[in-house]
């Protein structure tokens, strides 16, 4: 991510009934979800265990690509490289995390070069410029091989895994005001604006604030990550509040993955959803998969509008609240697992009480 001088966030005039944007390179696009497994790397092996993931990512690159023709857009999970444990301590996730650029990366942009898609995937990942912090970035590649855009995650969810943990991802709410400081609030709800449309992506469940904000922003194409778990209603609500198409990938059955069964309950669903709220497709299994579905994007683009928010009702309430969890916990001291996270977190809450 470029650094950039702090700036104020971004509005946009809805009234204009316009947003920005770079011209088309075709009027129709092809967008497949690749359902893949997840298969988290041995800490004591990593770089044999990783590369053993990269290789698979890569050959579903080639089957999505193979089957029906090169697509414009590929969709991958959270965590196609590293793979997830809740075991993992923090020193073990920086081991398994990629750095980006990196030659996970480039392995994958040669594959984006070889068929002219755009290849969007999360990762774990570690920066130079932000040590020990582990993060969540979802990566856009270009046809040409680069890298487009780095994703940080929003926020982590919260008080829902019981006691004892939390996790311990660093995210932009997490070093909020650093992050800003930084980069600049545009940011903060990154939108990517390609020729193929504008592409918003996220790994957050439940936070419809969140996908309202990058619709305003311009998102034409929000693109979900979920692993072993979302609500396809979630999905779907934000297409028809929003009048987006937004896709959603999970991850697939998981045989061998330490510590984990092949069908933890929460698996397949991938889909894609148009901007009413209709289904347009969706994964026929549970198994690895791709979903694939034409996007009329010139014509949608002809009528398409940022959402209308009548935001002078809703302000007072907005500008009064105040969140459980104050951001930048993690500016200062990140946990060193998922039960310090929860201590630490539980410590956090209570002060505000």
């Amino acid at each position: 991510m470029t650094q950039v001088k702090k700036s104020e966030p971004t509005t946009t005039t809805a009234e204009a009934g316009d947003y920005e944007k770079v011209a088309l390179a075709k009027p129709v696009i092809r967008m497949s979800v690749v359902q893949s497994r997840i298969r988290s790397v041995d800490v004591s092996d990593v770089h044999k265990t990783r590369q053993d993931n990269l290789n698979h990512m890569l050959e579903l690159i080639d089957a999505a690509n193979n089957w029906g023709g090169p697509k414009d857009l590929l969709l991958f999970h959270e965590f196609p490289i590293t793979g997830y444990s809740h075991r993992w301590s923090r020193q073990d996730v920086l081991k398994a995390a990629i750095e980006i650029p990196g030659e996970e990366t480039e392995a994958i942009g040669e594959k984006a070069k070889e068929y002219g898609s755009y290849i969007v995937f999360g990762s774990y990942a570690k920066m130079m410029d932000w040590p020990n912090h582990v993060l969540s970035i979802t990566t856009i590649i270009g046809p040409d091989g680069t890298i487009l855009d780095k994703h940080w995650k929003a926020r982590n969810i919260k008080g829902v895994f019981g006691p004892g943990f939390e996790l311990f991802t660093t995210t932009i709410y997490d070093v909020l005001d650093e992050y800003v400081e930084r980069y600049g609030w545009d940011a903060v709800i990154p939108v990517t604006r390609t020729p193929i449309g504008n592409i918003a992506t996220s790994s957050v469940q439940r936070e419809p604030e969140l996908f309202r904000a990058f619709a305003m922003k311009g998102a034409e194409i929000i693109l979900r990550t979920a692993t072993g778990g979302f609500i396809p209603l979630d999905v779907q609500a934000i297409s028809l509040y929003n009048g987006v198409y937004t896709a959603i990938v999970n991850s697939a059955v998981s045989p061998d993955n330490p510590g984990f069964l092949p069908d933890n309950g929460g698996i397949g669903g991938s889909a894609i959803y148009g901007p009413r709220g209709e289904l347009i497709k969706e994964a026929n299994s549970v198994h690895e998969t791709a979903v694939t579905a034409t996007i009329p994007i010139a014509e949608f683009r002809k009528r398409h509008q940022p959402p209308l928010v009548h935001m002078d009702l809703y302000r007072p309430v907005f500008d009064q609240y105040v969140n459980r969890y104050p951001p930048n916990l993690f500016a200062a001291y990140q946990p060193e697992n998922t039960a310090d996270a929860f201590r630490y977190i539980s410590e956090k809450m209570k002060m505000r009480g």
